[in-house]
């Protein structure tokens, strides 16, 4: 009894230990939402934008450095002002170098939340689900074969959260350099619409505006995004029309 209840203990500590990187993401999180809304802002970047401009003019290189880590970071412990990060991104660098160097920043973070759920719950369910049965089995299996598919589809239809785009592909057993790659290319067309948005800016500045971060979903910015996600899932199409038809079609 007593040997049974250490190892309940031990495997409980090991647990523990595994989920300690996703905690503490998570925590991290729940705690940016709540103190650092209102730090990483348009408001924080007008107010500051005069001392950021000397400072890379000053400083080009460490600019750069320390712009992409500063994305990890806020992309790797899911703090908010990503999207202010981008519009900072486009507003030093230039539209190109600024989706560049946003794109850089935003997949290595994303990479940090993915090694963690991978680590912590994502081998675990991964083997859980390779020997379920029934239902549960064919939709790992489905998944696994359109892997491609369903990572490109997920990064470039807007409407899916980033962080739940990072957990899903953790989750379902996806390799890290996959994950990496879809993660970079998928990014970078929202990427070049808000760093174009925060090449403008200094023009806002000027007329005391706010920029305008609705743009993606207008028509001629998201008819373009859900044509490249329809194109991802057209493998996954031809896949699904050629499997109906028997043999002798």
């Amino acid at each position: 009894m007593a040997e049974t209840t250490h190892t309940s203990k031990s495997r409980g500590a090991s647990a523990l230990l595994r989920n300690l990187p996703l905690i503490a993401i998570l925590v991290a999180a729940i705690f940016g939402f709540f103190l650092l809304r209102d730090t990483l802002s348009f408001e924080t970047l007008r107010e500051n934008r005069e001392a950021l401009l000397a400072y890379r003019d000053d400083n080009f290189v460490l600019t750069v450095l320390a712009f992409v880590a500063a994305y990890v970071i806020i992309v790797g412990f899911s703090l908010p002002g990503a999207t202010v990060a981008t519009l900072t991104g486009g507003f030093l660098f230039g539209t190109l170098a600024g989706a560049l160097f946003s794109v850089i920043g935003a997949t290595l973070g994303a990479c940090v939340i993915f090694l963690a759920a991978r680590h912590g719950l994502g081998d675990r369910l991964r083997a859980r689900m390779d020997a379920s049965e029934g239902a549960v089995r064919k939709v790992k299996r489905g998944l696994d074969e359109n892997q491609w598919s369903m990572l490109f589809f997920i990064r470039l239809v807007p409407i899916v959260p980033f962080f739940v785009a990072n957990l899903i592909p953790a989750f379902l057993g996806v390799p890290l350099y996959r994950f990496a790659l879809s993660t970079f290319l998928g990014i970078i067309p929202g990427a070049l619409v808000y760093a174009s948005v925060g090449a403008g800016l200094g023009s806002v500045f000027e007329q005391g505006g706010t920029p305008d971060l609705g743009i993606v979903f207008e028509p001629r910015i998201l008819l373009p995004l859900l044509a490249l996600a329809a194109l991802a899932l057209l493998p996954v199409a031809i896949k699904v029309v050629t499997g109906r038809k028997g043999p002798g079609a």
